[in-house]
């Protein structure tokens, strides 16, 4: 048992390290290796902060892993490689604000060293200097570190934002339950207010209750975390200076779908549902938790690669990403895709920005063109609930 100086932002102490909650210690590593400065989230000078959302890369060993589920012209050159070139493409054409990783990041069973596929994996991201986040799917612990071991690992990367849990709750299921707060635009009178609030959360892998098999689920804990954590958000958004009269919005990202996202057929959402709905076979009560908490505006997810589409529940957007991979099952003949997240703020009466306006989505192709698709809003301040049609990839 040795003592240990864990020092935490405006916070000094000494402690037995033995007996510390282990995510502490890493958020202790990760705030010493990046020199103790936090990249604060911000919206840009154009009132637009763009999120780029990236499911299921399940990257392997790189150029020896072969793709699948592609056009026989395309497989004989096909590896991890056309992933990260994806990824890369993305960045270059939206240029985006945070880039959000939403598990199945590498695919374990064929990562033959997990930490070299992770670095490999988020390379392009480490690379763009763009902050970045990441949560877990059901294959990320697979390869030769746990699921703490992964997110661990991620924490220590450079411009992540990523953690592998909150501070503020020694007890919480799961690996990678954090949010982030985005503030308005720098000389604003939101500059230091969150004007948009992320939540990111473990969904599991696979149940651990022997009587109940499949996936797993957002634990009790998890969900505790996020009331606290909504409710810590709301009050602040409402309190001077600058009181508003609603909450901010907030996101939510994770992994595997909530059963709520089997409530849609062809005539209510956006997009395609080519595959079932593959949530946990319980339901854990996350939806009805994100519903009464009363600011989230929508939930962005992975896991079932041939699913891309957003329905409206609720007043909240059940948004599938579509798959990115190329390791990953897809369709021959339908491209890979990612999705992008843009929130956009109003004009106050005096000129300046002001609270977030609307909320807004496209996807894009990894086909020639970058081809963007199924342009949509969200959500709006001025109409909240309505679902309207856009032009995609634009303001």
């Amino acid at each position: 048992m040795t003592m240990k100086e864990v020092k935490i932002p405006f916070l000094t102490v000494v402690v037995v390290a033995a007996l510390l909650p282990i995510w502490v210690l890493a958020a202790a590593k990760q705030h010493h290796q990046k020199g103790g400065e936090t990249k604060k989230l911000r919206f840009g000078s154009d009132g637009q902060f763009k999120i780029l959302q990236v499911a299921d890369m399940h990257y392997g060993n790189g150029k020896t892993t072969t793709c699948l589920d592609v056009l026989p012209s395309q497989f004989p050159t096909c590896s991890d490689l056309n992933t990260t070139a994806f990824v890369h493409r993305m960045i270059q054409a939206e240029k985006p604000n945070l880039i959000v990783f939403t598990g199945d990041n590498i695919f374990g069973f064929d990562a033959a060293d997990a930490a070299k596929s992770l670095n490999e994996a988020y390379a392009p991201a480490i690379s763009s200097n763009i902050p970045w986040a990441a949560v877990l799917g059901n294959h990320d612990q697979e390869s030769d570190l746990s699921r703490e071991g992964v997110m661990k690992h991620i924490v220590g990367l450079q411009n992540t934002l990523a953690q592998v849990n909150p501070l503020d709750q020694d007890v919480i299921d799961g690996f990678g339950n954090y949010n982030l707060e985005v503030s308005g635009v720098e000389g604003s009178g939101f500059e230091n207010k969150s004007v948009l609030n992320l939540y990111f959360l473990d969904s599991g892998d696979y149940s651990t209750v022997p009587s109940i098999g499949g996936y797993g689920w957002i634990k009790p804990s998890q969900q505790y975390w996020f009331e606290r954590t909504s409710a810590k958000l709301r009050k602040a958004y409402t309190s001077k200076p600058q009181a508003q009269k609603a909450p901010a919005p907030g996101l939510t990202f994770f992994h595997i779908p909530l059963p709520e996202f089997g409530s849609f057929d062809s005539s209510n959402f956006t997009g395609v549902r080519q595959e079932g709905i593959s949530s946990a076979s319980v339901n854990s009560g996350f939806f009805t938790t994100m519903v009464a908490a009363g600011d989230v505006k929508a939930a962005f997810i992975g896991h079932d690669h041939l699913n891309d589409f957003c329905g409206e529940l609720s007043g909240i957007n059940l948004c599938y990403a579509g798959g990115f991979g190329y390791h990953a099952y897809g369709k021959a003949g339908w491209d890979r895709r990612s999705r992008v997240v843009v929130a956009s703020l109003e004009k106050s009466e005096k000129g300046g920005w002001g609270a977030v306006k609307s909320i807004k989505t496209w996807k894009r192709l990894d086909d020639q063109h970058l081809t963007a698709i199924d342009g949509q809003v969200l959500w709006s301040k001025s109409s909240a609930g309505t679902r309207r049609k856009k032009p995609v990839g634009g303001t």
